[in-house]
Order: C-alpha cells, then sequence, then structure tokens
C-alpha cells in the first residue's frame, strides 16, 4: 500500500508546530508526492536547496539566499527557473527571512508552494524529514490481533475461529494490552524496525463470536490498550487438523518449538506455531513463547544450552 502526501496535507500538519506560513503558489495545494519516489531515487524528502538533486521540499535558509543574490541577473533568473521546474513539493523559507519578489514571483506563475517559517533551517530540516519518512514509509495491514506482551509488539494470527480473540481477551486479563484487533497496519519506520497502529475505526475495540464488539477501555481501563509497538514476534495458531511442524526444523522441534519466520514489508519476523488443541493454556504458552524470545534476543538460547551440555556429557562419558 503506497501512500501519498499533498503539499496542502503537509502544510496543515506542520502549520502549528513549525509556525509556517503561505505566501505564494497556493494553488499548487493539490502537488503531490508518493511513497513509491522515495525509495529508489538519490533525492531526500526534505533537504537544503539543491539544483542536482533536487530534493522534494527545498528549504532556503541564510547561506541558500545569500548565494541567489550573489549570482548575476542571468543565472539567477535560470536558476529560479531550475528550481520551479523540478516541481518540489514546497519550498521553504527559514528564520522569517524577505522573500525575493523574483522567487515569490517564480513561485505563483508555476503554482509552486512557497512557505515561510520563524524556525531555524536545521529545524526545518530535522522536523520535515522526520514527518515526511514517517507519513511515507512502507506500510501493510495484516490479519490478527495486535499486542503488547512483557513490553514486546507480538502478532498473534491464525484462520478464522482459531481462537485469536479469545486468546487475546485472556491476556488482557492477564494485564498485557491491546494495540489492535483484525486489522492492525504495520509501517516500516526503519530498516529494521515495523511500527504497528490500529485504524482510527476499530481502536480500543475487540470483536469475539458470541459476545460481539467489546470497548476494551471502557472495561479494563487505559492501561489496557496502547497505541502503538514494534512489532517483534508473530504467534501463529495452527488448527491440530493443519498443523506441520516446520519443515525447516523437522525433528528438532521438540527441543526449539516450532519456529520460523514470516516476511512483513523488507522484514523476517521471527514467528512461532502453537498447535490448538483441548486443553492446552494458550495464554501461558503465549506468555512463555514472548518470554522465551526476550531470552534469545539477550543471546540466551536454552535449546542451544541443551545441545551443547548433552554433546559434553557424550564426550565424558566416552573412554
Amino acid at each position: 500500500m503506497n501512500a501519498s502526501l499533498s503539499a496542502q496535507d503537509l502544510f496543515d500538519q506542520q502549520q502549528e508546530r513549525l509556525a509556517l506560513r503561505w505566501i505564494a503558489g497556493e494553488q499548487g495545494q493539490t502537488r503531490q508526492i508518493e511513497a513509491v519516489e522515495t525509495v529508489a531515487r538519490r533525492p531526500s524528502l526534505a533537504g537544503y536547496l539543491n539544483i542536482i538533486y533536487p530534493n522534494k521540499v527545498q528549504i532556503l535558509g541564510t547561506e541558500e539566499l545569500a548565494w541567489l543574490d550573489a549570482l548575476d541577473s542571468r543565472q539567477r533568473w535560470e536558476t529560479i527557473e531550475k528550481i520551479t521546474q523540478f516541481r518540489p513539493l514546497a519550498l521553504v523559507i527559514s528564520k522569517n527571512q524577505a522573500c525575493p519578489e523574483d522567487l515569490r514571483e517564480a513561485a505563483e506563475d508555476s503554482d509552486t508552494p512557497l512557505w515561510v517559517s520563524p524556525r531555524r533551517g536545521h529545524e526545518l530540516l530535522n522536523h520535515l524529514q522526520y514527518h515526511l519518512a514517517r507519513v511515507l514509509a512502507p506500510r501493510v495491514t495484516l490479519h490478527g490481533v495486535f499486542m503488547e506482551i512483557y513490553s514486546i509488539g507480538v502478532l498473534i494470527t491464525g484462520e478464522s475461529g482459531s481462537g485469536k480473540s479469545e486468546l487475546a481477551l485472556e491476556l488482557i486479563t492477564r494485564g498485557h494490552r491491546l494495540v489492535a484487533d483484525d486489522a492492525p497496519e504495520f509501517t516500516q519506520i526503519a530498516p529494521d524496525v515495523l511500527d504497528g497502529t490500529c485504524p482510527e475505526l476499530l481502536q480500543d475495540l475487540l470483536e469475539l463470536r458470541g459476545l460481539g464488539v467489546l470497548n476494551i477501555r471502557e472495561m479494563f481501563g487505559d492501561t489496557a490498550v496502547k497505541r502503538n509497538k514494534y512489532l517483534r514476534l508473530i504467534v501463529h495458531l495452527a488448527k491440530p487438523d493443519h498443523y506441520e511442524p516446520s519443515p525447516h526444523h523437522e525433528g528438532m522441534e521438540r527441543l526449539t518449538g516450532d519456529l520460523g519466520s514470516r516476511a512483513v514489508l523488507d522484514l523476517q519476523v521471527p514467528m512461532i506455531t502453537l498447535p490448538v488443541m483441548p486443553g492446552r493454556n494458550l495464554a501461558v504458552l503465549t506468555e512463555a513463547a514472548a518470554r522465551t524470545h526476550i531470552l534469545r534476543a539477550k543471546g540466551v538460547d536454552p535449546a542451544a544450552a541443551f545441545l551443547a551440555r548433552h554433546s559434553h556429557f557424550l564426550e565424558r562419558g566416552l573412554p
């Protein structure tokens, strides 16, 4: 799912924080930038004025305006024309500096949004780069229940009727927190980080067959829900008739558990499969899976330690 952002959206989202004023090119409010443009191209989302690799949002600070003033009239006209021909999402002048009249006219004629802010250039760069990177980051919606268990984000997946929501409700009663039910959204905000959130329509809600839609915040309080969490582990619930141990660990799952991984956007997320069988306490098993994952992240692997101990025992017993 590719996100996009218009100049008007960016202005509205950052106007208060950066004290932006729109001084020219208001007809360019529908100009857009799409996430696909941010992946494989050299220009950054936001940066200081660059006419070789033009940034999507061009910032004009004291040095950039001084450089323009140092050009002769022909070079200056050609440079300003180049700037507008690149069709940036917006031009932003820092520190409430006076806007050159020829730049204002060029922005007006080309419908290029031109803004002014009292913030310094590096402040504008940091805010805009961070905001654009998050808004335009690759994102995907997955089916499952996303929870915070022992401070890590755990996505519970499985076929319809496997008991995902019932497991989530039991985990909530045991003190864990709900992030999103049914359709959590995951955004890749860094090369190795997936941030999971809940669609606005589904916030605080959990649907269970026989009970309908429950408002978890109202039933259990504010501490039972969380706005977002990084995805670290997937727990997949498999019905007995569909359960097959991972071929990568055939014969070893009794020691290591049924470990695997699932591709989410550009990342491989660790996944453990739990067969759903009568009499199994899935809440306790899910908690144990989360604790084990935390230990493995710290370099503690009980299965590897047991195998090493077993090998040592065999070697010691040899003549």
